[in-house]
């Protein structure tokens, strides 16, 4: 980002005018500050992901990697207690509860040793607990589709693998939309054999004429700066590399069909200036403002695309009210914070219940052990 050039203000003025400006002017002069500010928010977002992701690497997960090795730690206390100590019927079931939701969680993040504890407390045994667990998802997902999407499936077929559940959905979604373009085609086709009434192919006659005129609006652009800077027929080498960088800008911009970066390239290499574009006649700027109005569209999807992706840095939504650095920054911030405080409980619950039984024992009488457990127990630590 830092290395492209300052962009171009691209505005029809008034000051000096004693007329005011027209509709379309105004419009022109609208469209054009807001694609200024989207491309400023998109920016400012791209930044804020690469330094989230950034401080996210080098700062949260070595503390989380650092957290799941204490929890893993844990675990083989946890298995040393139930086989070396004396527990009353109660506490055994609380502690082997803890060791195995534990376990059953940490293996799934590569704790390939804490296989054999897990299978040592349930009789399930961890292979079994995963299949289990994607046979429920399985279900849940089938039954979604069934309710929502009206996704058939053949009793006679195994649906137990999660991933077989979702190509049958996406296979289901891509015939629904297949025949919903062959029903769309059947009717534009039986539109389009009817007979037209003046009006209506007048209407139309009006409509292609404006795609071509807007079309016309972007080439005629594209074309005055490709017959300045095309570098094929430049002799002198510098130049010539000058003026490909300028076409591979010119080009893009073309490609995307970006009125205002055209003419920021034209304001740039003073192909115009600013009494050209306060002399644009109406007529073009309804085409001009036609193609704004698409990169205005356009830019908005791009900006909802790149705050998701800031949010899903933070599990699909952040602790705070918008998108911002500073928000980001204190978001991160406050889980930094909040896994060191929990590191620190953790470290002196391990060091506590490996020297003192009596504190194991207190600590299990404050743990509830559900009637059927899903998942770990909620929290970072034990207190």
């Amino acid at each position: 980002m830092s290395n492209q050039p300052k962009q171009q203000l691209v505005r029809i003025q008034s000051e000096e005018k004693a007329t005011p400006l027209s509709k379309n002017q105004k419009a022109f002069n609208r469209l054009t500050k807001r694609i200024g500010e989207q491309e400023n928010e998109l920016r400012l977002l791209e930044q804020t992901a690469q330094a989230a992701r950034h401080r996210i690497q080098t700062d949260l997960v070595p503390l989380q990697n650092q957290y799941n090795g204490l929890r893993a730690d844990m675990v083989r206390l946890f298995d040393q207690l139930l086989t070396n100590q004396k527990f009353t019927k109660p506490e055994r079931k609380k502690l082997t509860y803890l060791t195995t939701e534990m376990a059953y969680e940490l293996i799934q993040k590569g704790y390939d040793d804490l296989t054999e504890i897990h299978d040592r407390y349930d009789e399930t045994g961890f292979e079994e607990a995963v299949a289990e667990e994607e046979k429920q998802s399985s279900t849940s997902l089938k039954l979604m589709a069934e309710m929502m999407l009206g996704v058939t499936f053949d009793p006679a077929e195994d649906w137990t693998d999660p991933d077989k559940v979702k190509a049958h959905i996406a296979e289901h979604m891509r015939k629904r939309a297949e025949t919903e373009a062959e029903r769309m085609e059947e009717q534009e086709a039986k539109r389009a054999a009817k007979p037209k009434t003046e009006k209506q192919q007048a209407r139309e006659a009006k409509k292609q004429a404006e795609a071509q005129n807007t079309t016309k609006a972007v080439r005629a652009l594209y074309m005055d700066l490709v017959k300045v800077f095309h570098p094929d027929r430049e002799p002198d080498e510098a130049e010539k590399t000058r003026k490909t960088a300028i076409m591979q800008r010119v080009t893009e911009a073309y490609e995307k069909s970006d009125l205002l970066g055209l003419f920021r390239l034209q304001l740039e290499f003073e192909r115009i200036d600013q009494a050209h574009l306060e002399k644009l006649a109406d007529s073009q700027l309804v085409y001009y403002n036609k193609i704004l109005k698409q990169q205005v569209d356009e830019l908005d999807e791009q900006l909802f695309v790149a705050e998701r992706e800031v949010l899903s840095l933070f599990g699909g939504g952040p602790r705070f009210g918008f998108v911002s650095p500073v928000g980001v920054e204190m978001a991160i911030s406050r889980d930094i914070q909040s896994l060191k405080k929990e590191l620190k409980m953790l470290k002196a619950d391990l060091k506590l219940f490996a020297a003192n039984l009596d504190a194991v024992k207190a600590f299990l009488k404050t743990v509830r052990v559900a009637k059927a457990p899903t998942g770990p127990p909620p929290g970072f630590g034990f207190r």
